[in-house]
C-alpha cells in the first residue's frame, strides 16, 4: 500500500492511466504511465464496467478472486492528509522565509508528544476519532514506536482479540510481561508480549507453533482485512497442537489463538501502521507549532477526516488562532494567512490569521472566486455594481456572496446587499451592462440570531457566538451544565449537559453502544448511550439536533465521559439552525 498526495504528480500520472482506460476495449500492449497494464487487450483478461463515477471504469471481479489467479493488485492511497500536509509546509516556509521540507520537522519534539497524550488532536491524521482520543491519554505517546502502536491498536482485529487490555496493563506495568520462551521474547518485546501486528502473528506461527513459510503466509492472506468472521478457525487446531508440542502451556496457546482470530476482524501490518504514524506526528507538530496554517490547510483539503469546518474552526480559535470571515475584497477561492498586529502576533505567538476562502461558500462555483481574484489584483472593488460587472457575476454568484455577508466591506450588511442584488436581478438585459445611480436606502442589520442562522445555512460554521451562548441563560435555568462546568466536575456523580449533536458513532465492535459527541461554547462533552437505553428512546437519540442529557459522570485519567440514563431533545430551541453533523458506523 503506497500513501500519495492525492495531487502529488504520480497521482496524476494513475489518473491519466485511468482516462486512458475509459475506452475499453482498447489496446495497450504499450507502455502507459511508466508500466505495461497487459500483453494484450486487458478485457481479454478481466471483465471491465462502467463504474458509478463519470468517466471510471472497474473490473468486476471481487480482489480476492484477482489473488487466486495471480494477478497483481496494488493499492494506491491517495490521502488527503497528505494534501493538506504538502498545503501546510508550504505556509510554514513562506512564512519562515525559507525552504520547509518534511524532513525539516523536527523528530521526537516533547511538546509535540505532550499535546496528544492530552488527547488534543481534533483534525490530526489517524488520532482524531472518538475511540482514539481515548487512547490517546491511557497509552500515553512519548516516543515515535508508540505513535505505531496507537495507530495499530485501535482497530477490530486487536481489539475483537482482546489485546487492547493487556497491552495497557503491562505498559502501566500492572501485569506482568510473560513470553514463555526467549523466541517468542524476539517476536513480542516491542509489544510487551501481545501480538499487535500481523507480521508477528506470521511470525509467532513458525517459531511457537511450526508453521512453515508457505503456511505462515497462507495465516497472513486469512488475516487480510475486512473478514469479520475470517478464515482462521482452520488454523487453531494446528497451532495449538504445534504449541503444545514446543512445551508452550494450553492456557497460553488458547490465548494466543483467540488473538490471532481476532485479525480477521481486520489488523494492521507494522509497516502500514509505521507510515501512519509518521503521518500522525507530522500532523500533530504543524497543529501544535502552526495552528494556522493547520486549520487553513485542513479547509482547503475538504472533505476529509471526522470533523466538520465548523469544529474545526471553533478548536482552532480555542488554540488562539484569529479567524476571518470571507470577503470578497481579499479571500482567494482557498483559505489563506494574513498578517496581523505585532501586539497580536506577540499575544498568539506570531501566528497569523486565518482569512476564509470563498470555497466555504454554499452556491459559488470555483470559476467565479478566480474571475473575482484576477479582476481585483487590477484593481480594487469599488461597489457591488463594479464587482459585477467586472467579474462577469451571474445574479446566482451574488446572491451566494450576499447570503454569505461576503459582500460586507462594498455594501454594508447581509441585508443591505441582498437588497442591492434583488435590484440587480429586476434590471432588464438591455440594461445589465449600464452602470447604477440611484438614491442610497439604509436597511438595518439582522439580529445576532439571524446572523448566526445565516452564517450556519450559507457557510457551515459562524464566527460569531456559539449559538448555545445564546441559550446559555435559559439553559441554566434548566439547570444544564456547559462543558467547561461538566469538566471541571469530580467524577462519579449525577450530571446533566446539553449541546449540539455534531457526531454519532456506533462501531460494531461496540456491540451496540452509541457514542455521541456533544459541543457548546465551551467545548466538547462525550456521551455514551448503552444498547438497552438506545432502544427505549431511538426517536429521541437519532433527531435530536440539540441534545440534553441526564446521567453520570465518569473520568479516567484525561479520559472523560457522561453516561447517559435518560435523554431528551430540545431541538426546538434552535428554531430553524443547522449543524452539520458526522454520523459513523
Amino acid at each position: 500500500e503506497v500513501g500519495l498526495d492525492a495531487e502529488s504528480p504520480r497521482v496524476r500520472k494513475w489518473i491519466a492511466l485511468a482516462q486512458a482506460l475509459k475506452g475499453f476495449p482498447r489496446h495497450l500492449s504499450q507502455h502507459v504511465g511508466g508500466f505495461v497494464i497487459s500483453r494484450g487487450r486487458l478485457d481479454r483478461l478481466v471483465p471491465i464496467e462502467n463504474a458509478r463515477m463519470e468517466e471510471r471504469s472497474v473490473i468486476q471481479w471481487d480482489k480476492d478472486d484477482i489473488d487466486a489467479l495471480g494477478l497483481m493488485k496494488v493499492d494506491v492511497l491517495a490521502l488527503g492528509m497528505l494534501s493538506a500536509i504538502r498545503r501546510a509546509l508550504d505556509c510554514v516556509a513562506q512564512k519562515r522565509g525559507r525552504p520547509f521540507e518534511l524532513t525539516d520537522v523536527p523528530p521526537e519534539d516533547p511538546a509535540t508528544y505532550a499535546m496528544l497524550r492530552k488527547a488534543d488532536s481534533l483534525g490530526v491524521f489517524q488520532v482524531e476519532s472518538r475511540a482514539q482520543m481515548a487512547m490517546l491519554p491511557r497509552l500515553a505517546p512519548r516516543r515515535f514506536y508508540d505513535l505505531v502502536i496507537e495507530v495499530a491498536i485501535v482497530r477490530p482485529g486487536p481489539i475483537q482479540g482482546d489485546m487492547v487490555h493487556p497491552y495497557l496493563q503491562r505498559r502501566q506495568g500492572k501485569e506482568k510481561v510473560d513470553y514463555y520462551s526467549p523466541e517468542l521474547e524476539v517476536v513480542m518485546k516491542r509489544t510487551l508480549g501481545v501480538p499487535i501486528f500481523q507480521e508477528q502473528v506470521m511470525q509467532i506461527a513458525m517459531v511457537a507453533a511450526g508453521f512453515s513459510g508457505g503456511e505462515a503466509d497462507d495465516l497472513r492472506r486469512s488475516m487480510a482485512g475486512w473478514k469479520r468472521k475470517g478464515g482462521l478457525h482452520k488454523y487453531y487446531e494446528k497451532t495449538t497442537q504445534g504449541m503444545a508440542e514446543r512445551g508452550y502451556p494450553e492456557e497460553f496457546a488458547d490465548r494466543i489463538c483467540k488473538q490471532i482470530q481476532g485479525f480477521g476482524e481486520y489488523g494492521f501490518p507494522e509497516s502500514h501502521a509505521a507510515s501512519f504514524a509518521l503521518l500522525v506526528y507530522i500532523s500533530a507538530w504543524i497543529k501544535h507549532y502552526e495552528p494556522a496554517a493547520f486549520l487553513a490547510c485542513l479547509l482547503n483539503s475538504q472533505p476529509m477526516g471526522f470533523y466538520s469546518a465548523a469544529q474545526l474552526v471553533l478548536d482552532a480559535k480555542r488554540h488562539g488562532v484569529e479567524v476571518r470571515p470571507p470577503d470578497v475584497v481579499v479571500s482567494d477561492w482557498e483559505c489563506t494567512l494574513e498578517e496581523t498586529s505585532q501586539s497580536l502576533q506577540e499575544r498568539r505567538q506570531g501566528q497569523p490569521a486565518v482569512r476564509l476562502g470563498l470555497r466555504q461558500l454554499k452556491g459559488l462555483n470555483e470559476g467565479a472566486a478566480e474571475r473575482i481574484a484576477e479582476v481585483r489584483a487590477i484593481q480594487a472593488f469599488d461597489s457591488v455594481e463594479d464587482l459585477r460587472r467586472r467579474a462577469e457575476l451571474t445574479v446566482e454568484d451574488l446572491h451566494a456572496l450576499a447570503r454569505a455577508d461576503a459582500l460586507a466591506t462594498l455594501s454594508g450588511n447581509r441585508r443591505q446587499a441582498a437588497w442591492q442584488v434583488a435590484g440587480m436581478h429586476a434590471m432588464p438585459a438591455l440594461l445589465k451592462d449600464a452602470p447604477i445611480e440611484e438614491a442610497a436606502i439604509t436597511i438595518p442589520a439582522p439580529s445576532e440570531g439571524q446572523e448566526i442562522l445565516s452564517d450556519y445555512a450559507n457557510l457551515g460554521l459562524t464566527l460569531r457566538r456559539h449559538p448555545l451562548a445564546l441559550l446559555r441563560e435559559r439553559l441554566r435555568k434548566m439547570r444544564l451544565k456547559s462543558a467547561a462546568e461538566l469538566h471541571a466536575a469530580p467524577a462519579h456523580q449525577a450530571a446533566r449537559a446539553c449541546g449540539l449533536v455534531t457526531m454519532r458513532q456506533r462501531p460494531y465492535t461496540a456491540k451496540g453502544t452509541l457514542f455521541v459527541t456533544l459541543e457548546d461554547e465551551t467545548g466538547n462533552i462525550n456521551v455514551i448511550v448503552w444498547p438497552a437505553l438506545f432502544e427505549r428512546q431511538r426517536k429521541q437519540i437519532l433527531n435530536a439536533r440539540l441534545m440534553a442529557v441526564y446521567g453520570s459522570w465518569q473520568r479516567e485519567g484525561e479520559v472523560t465521559h457522561l453516561v447517559a440514563q435518560h435523554i431528551v431533545d430540545h431541538s426546538d430551541l434552535l428554531g430553524t439552525l443547522t449543524i452539520q453533523e458526522r454520523n459513523f458506523h
